[in-house]
C-alpha cells in the first residue's frame, strides 16, 4: 500500500521514542491524572447540543502557519467563554510547531479537560500526558500495532487518563471497540488523498455502540459542517483551523456550540 503523510510523521516519533532512555515501569506508580473527565465532558446526557472540542494549533504540515504568534492561555480562555466543552492542544514540535508549554499554559487558564494532540508511540508518551496535565491521550489506530494500542489503552486507564482513539474506516473502528475504546474519533480526511469525506464518517459511526462517545474530526469549517456531523449522530466535533483563524474565536465557538445533537437511529 502507498505511504501516507502520517507515515513519515510517525517514523520521526518512533525514532524519538527509541532515544528515550526512561524506564516507564519505574514511572508508573507515581504518575496519575486526577482532573476533569474528557469523556464526561463530551458525552454528557445533561446537554442537548453537540460538544465542541476547540483546538490550539499553530501550524499544519499541509496549510502552513495558522497562528504562529497565538497566546495559548488567551485562546483557551476565549474558547471556554464561547462554550467549548473541551480543548485539544498540539504538542508536536517539528510538524505542527506545538509545545508542551502551550498545553500547560492552556491548563493554567481554564478548567476544561484537555486532549494532548500528538503522536503517541510509547508508554512514556502516555505517562507524559498525565504528567503535563492533559486529560486524554490521542491514539491513532493507523499509526499503531494492535498490541501497542491495547497496551496504551490499559496504561491510560491505570493512570486515570481518557483515550481518544482515532479511526479512518469501519475496520479500524471495529478494532477500537474490540479493544475497549470509550471515545472514538472518526477522522474525515482520507490519509491518501487528503480529501474530507463526511459520508464515510457517517457510515463508520453507524457501526459503533451508543455508549461510545463519538467525535467527528477534520473538515469542520462552518456551522453547516457541524450540523451535518450532528445529523450523522456524532456527540462532538473537533475544530482547529477555523477557530484559530477566526477574528473572534469566542463568538465562532458559540455559534458552533449551539448546534443540537441528533440521536442515532
Amino acid at each position: 500500500m502507498a505511504s501516507t503523510y502520517l507515515d513519515s510523521i510517525v517514523s520521526w516519533h518512533r525514532a524519538r521514542a527509541d532515544r528515550d532512555v526512561r524506564a516507564w515501569r519505574d514511572r508508573l506508580d507515581s504518575v496519575r491524572y486526577a482532573g476533569p473527565s474528557f469523556f464526561e465532558a463530551i458525552h454528557s446526557s445533561e446537554s442537548s447540543n453537540v460538544a465542541i472540542i476547540a483546538e490550539i494549533k499553530r501550524r499544519s504540515p499541509s496549510r502552513g502557519w495558522l497562528g504562529e504568534h497565538l497566546d495559548a492561555a488567551q485562546l483557551a480562555a476565549a474558547y471556554a467563554e464561547g462554550g467549548a466543552r473541551a480543548l485539544s492542544v498540539l504538542t508536536d514540535v517539528p510538524h505542527f510547531a506545538g509545545s508542551v508549554n502551550d498545553l500547560r499554559e492552556a491548563r493554567s487558564a481554564v478548567s476544561l479537560p484537555i486532549l494532548r494532540k500528538d503522536f503517541t508511540v510509547s508508554v512514556n508518551d502516555v505517562l507524559d500526558c498525565a504528567e503535563m496535565g492533559a486529560s486524554a491521550v490521542l491514539l491513532i489506530v493507523a499509526a499503531l500495532q494492535i498490541e501497542e494500542l491495547r497496551q496504551y489503552l490499559e496504561i491510560a486507564q491505570i493512570v486515570g487518563l481518557d483515550a481518544l482513539v482515532e479511526v479512518h474506516d469501519a475496520r479500524e473502528a471495529s478494532l477500537a471497540v474490540e479493544l475497549g475504546a470509550r471515545i472514538i474519533g472518526v477522522n474525515q480526511r482520507d490519509l491518501h488523498t487528503f480529501e474530507v469525506n463526511p459520508d464515510n464518517a457517517a457510515r463508520v459511526i453507524e457501526t459503533l455502540p451508543r455508549e461510545i462517545a463519538t467525535v467527528a474530526e477534520s473538515g469542520m469549517s462552518s456551522r453547516a459542517d457541524v450540523e451535518n456531523a450532528a445529523s450523522a449522530g456524532f456527540d462532538a466535533v473537533l475544530v482547529g483551523e477555523t477557530f484559530v483563524r477566526a477574528s473572534d474565536p469566542s463568538t465562532t465557538v458559540e455559534s458552533f456550540a449551539s448546534v443540537r445533537k441528533v440521536a442515532r437511529g
